[in-house]
């Protein structure tokens, strides 16, 4: 059994903030790079336990978040994809996993949530709200890639099981802000959403292994884990106002393919005209 498991750092126990932890200039990157990698590895453990066979770890976090010397030995690492979405996934994976995944903009209760940046206001497809996790599962759907797994911050934990009924999912760290905060230009939403409920690592590697062991097992009995599909597709993405650009909002439509709809999409607006 083949397993691709997506990797981000915001919904890392222990990741504290992203100021401190998620940049390259971070005080605490290194540390927050060992972070993720435990978590990895105690997901690895897991799934290799219940019968995988083989494992590719996307690490999908900025300028990269896996320390390549401390994952286990027995997977592949992921960087890089040159085509887009679905980020080199393919249809011989059977599942996908998330790990160290936090929940999309403008939820509450959540911990450094965004979808791809701070600008981000919100992503929805056919009507439906959707963040950086909601966006990969509908691609592996696409790709009858069942998703399985997903370890994180509480908040994502509840957006993954809205969307993916079934998914078996282990929140380490719970936020503590009220509010969407739809009133926020991206740099106030970075400073808002920063507080949080932690497990110590070891405990939260521990239920990620359980996790994982059990999400794999019950996929191998139980049918969940594809998004039933309902073209043609349309996608709108909305933007916070930043420093140097208004508020703007970009649309595209595709008549039957989701993967080829996110393509064709900008990443971001243009810039404004002088």
């Amino acid at each position: 059994m083949k397993i691709y498991i997506m990797t981000d750092q915001e919904g890392v126990a222990g990741v504290l903030n992203s100021v401190d932890y998620a940049h390259l200039e971070s005080r605490y990157y290194e540390l927050a790079k060992t972070l993720l990698t435990g978590e990895v590895n105690a997901a690895i453990e897991g799934f290799f336990a219940a019968g995988a066979t083989e494992i590719t770890v996307a690490d999908g976090h900025g300028n990269g978040s896996i320390h390549q010397l401390q994952l286990d030995p027995r997977a592949e690492l992921m960087r890089g994809w040159p085509r887009g979405y679905p980020y080199e996934m393919d249809r011989s994976y059977q599942f996908v996993a998330w790990v160290g995944q936090h929940a999309m903009s403008r939820t509450e209760y959540a911990h450094l949530a965004h979808t791809g940046s701070m600008a981000k206001f919100e992503y929805t497809v056919n009507g439906v709200a959707v963040g950086e996790f909601g966006q990969l599962a509908l691609c592996a759907s696409e790709l009858g890639v069942r998703s399985i797994f997903g370890s994180g911050d509480k908040a994502f934990c509840i957006e993954a099981a809205a969307l993916v009924p079934g998914i078996e999912t282990v929140a380490v760290k719970r936020g503590t802000t009220p509010g969407r905060g739809d009133e926020c230009d991206a740099k106030q939403y970075a400073a808002r959403n920063t507080s949080a409920i932690h497990m110590h690592p070891e405990r939260a590697r521990r239920a990620i292994r359980e996790g994982a062991e059990r999400a794999l097992r019950r996929a191998q009995t139980e049918s969940f884990g594809l998004i039933p599909l309902k073209p043609p597709f349309e996608m709108i993405k909305e933007y916070r106002a930043t420093e140097t650009r208004p508020k703007a909002t970009l649309r595209g439509t595709h008549p039957t393919s989701v993967i080829a709809l996110f393509n064709s999409i900008p990443i971001d607006p243009p810039p404004p005209a002088p």
